[in-house]
């Protein structure tokens, strides 16, 4: 009789010990890093404000505007044109807004910085990646890291990208070519002047 309840008891809790791998951050978990497809909403209306598209060019992350939010009457092909560098009167829609950052820690990446394209301000920046791989805590700020400003931005699935901007996304459908991204300013059409 006693056999029979550990046996039991031992099939109940066999699923418990015996499960698939968990992977940790940082152990090739796709979910490990901050790669991907990200959204930030408005804290007041949780509305969609934007879509980031965040890359790994051999340790470097960089991001881009993969797709805006737009209000009505605001123009889709609006510039930065208060950028001050490399990126002025570069289109929103697919402008590097994050660049330079590097892996700090299991789950933290610094040392690069993040535009603002609305006034063309760039602010220091790190990344913290939420244990679960879902959210990301990106901050800017000036000088110290304690006086800056969090914005939290949740991963997307995988089908969003099928909502990209061909020329913005990195894994087109095999029916959906993949237009050129401009390599160069002067390969820029020049911005509208309406």
């Amino acid at each position: 009789m006693m056999r029979t309840k550990f046996i039991v008891a031992f099939a109940v809790l066999l699923p418990f010990f015996v499960s698939a791998p968990v992977h940790s951050a940082g152990q090739g978990s796709p979910q490990a890093s901050p790669v991907g497809l990200w959204q930030a909403v408005d804290d007041d209306t949780k509305q969609p404000t934007g879509w980031f598209l965040i890359a790994d060019h051999s340790g470097v992350y960089d991001g881009i505007i993969a797709k805006m939010f737009l209000k009505p009457g605001e123009d889709p092909r609006v510039v930065c044109s208060q950028c001050t560098d490399d990126r002025h009167d570069h289109p929103w829609l697919g402008l590097e807004i994050i660049r330079g950052m590097q892996q700090e820690g299991e789950d933290k990446y610094g040392g690069g910085t993040i535009l603002d394209p609305r006034d063309g301000k760039v602010y220091k920046a790190t990344m913290k990646l939420a244990p679960d791989g879902q959210t990301l805590i990106v901050r800017g700020y000036v000088g110290f890291e304690l006086l800056g400003e969090n914005q939290y931005w949740t991963r997307l699935p995988d089908s969003a990208y099928s909502a990209l901007n061909p020329s913005i996304n990195p894994n087109p459908a095999p029916n959906q070519k993949r237009a050129p991204a401009p390599a160069h300013k002067s390969e820029l059409p020049p911005p509208s002047r309406q």
